[in-house]
């Protein structure tokens, strides 16, 4: 079985169920692009990329190879990008530029990364408290709204947006988002925003499936929890299988990270597994609790958010 699985999203496009992500702080471009041309062996296609992560060079240069090899073709190809928080001010121009940086005519998806806008030079992840500006949301979707009129990219879509910041952005939207990529894995359920997604018919693609292990923020609570062990026994599984299947199981597709060809071997692997409503129902009992919480994007003098509760709008 391999990643070609797909599920349809709400504008007719469609999204691998199994994507690699491809942040990577102290891999060279070198390292990245082979790993991704690994992935694309094990039936890998949809690759996650953003400006912020510094691997859309590597992305597009290993894609670009594969495709000239006859490895695979452009369209069999699904790469997600991401708007950084400093260019809320001109998505296409930074969609351009992405696309320049990846080699591409077009991504398939593009996001709006944090519901955040930092002033036009900052490049690093974590923001300094003089980096904040004003959030224009409407502003900001609508120069999403026109990439995808330029057939810059084939979808768009949003990342990090609680409910209550998707249903305010849904009272002025002309193209509902086709996908919210979140934080959701067995420990971090995302019950109450799924339920919304899925009113309005927007895909919940997971990233942290197995709870970040190996990122500073991460932590190996996931897949080295009791019940999760137990499960992935029972089904000569491993955990990280487990975590996944679960993902898979609620109808989400799953963003993993990881340049092992072992560790690769094995979240595909998770394709292959089948939990039953027992399994489910055992997860369902794991205690919650967001991991990646993003302290840094709330202050109480510049930052939109005052506190992180403000940020998730409770959702934490």
């Amino acid at each position: 079985m391999t990643s070609y699985q797909a599920i349809l999203l709400n504008n007719g496009e469609t999204l691998p169920i199994i994507g690699m992500g491809t942040y990577s702080g102290e891999n060279d471009r070198e390292t990245t692009e082979k790993a991704i041309r690994t992935a694309l062996k094990m039936g890998y296609r949809h690759f996650d990329t953003a400006k912020i992560y510094g691997s859309e060079p590597a992305v597009g240069n290993a894609i670009r190879r594969a495709i000239s090899e006859g490895v695979v073709e452009r369209e069999d190809i699904h790469i997600t990008s991401k708007l950084w928080s400093s260019d809320h001010n001109d998505p296409i121009s930074a969609l351009h530029q992405t696309l320049q940086r990846l080699g591409m005519e077009y991504v398939d998806l593009y996001l709006v990364h944090w519901p955040v806008a930092l002033k036009p030079w900052v490049d690093y992840p974590i923001p300094r408290e003089e980096d904040f500006e004003t959030l224009d949301m409407e502003n900001t979707w609508s120069g999403m709204e026109r990439c995808l009129e330029m057939g810059l990219c084939r979808s768009i879509g949003l990342s990090n947006f609680s409910s209550t910041k998707i249903e305010h952005l849904l009272d002025f939207a002309c193209v509902t988002p086709a996908v919210n990529q979140v934080e959701m894995h067995p420990m971090w359920r995302q019950r109450k925003l799924r339920a919304l997604c899925g009113d309005y018919g927007i895909h919940v693609s997971a990233y942290s499936p197995l709870g970040g292990p190996g990122n500073a923020w991460g932590t190996t609570a996931v897949v080295n929890h009791p019940i999760i062990q137990s499960i992935a026994l029972k089904h000569n599984a491993t955990p990280a299988q487990v975590a996944l299947g679960w993902g898979l199981s609620q109808g989400s597709s799953v963003i993993v990270k990881s340049f092992n060809p072992r560790r690769m071997k094995e979240n595909i692997g998770a394709l292959d597994l089948t939990l039953d409503d027992w399994d489910l129902l055992e997860i369902e009992k794991m205690e919650e609790r967001k991991i990646m919480r993003a302290e840094y994007l709330a202050n109480d003098t510049t930052s939109p958010y005052k506190t992180i509760e403000e940020l998730w709008d409770d959702e934490i």
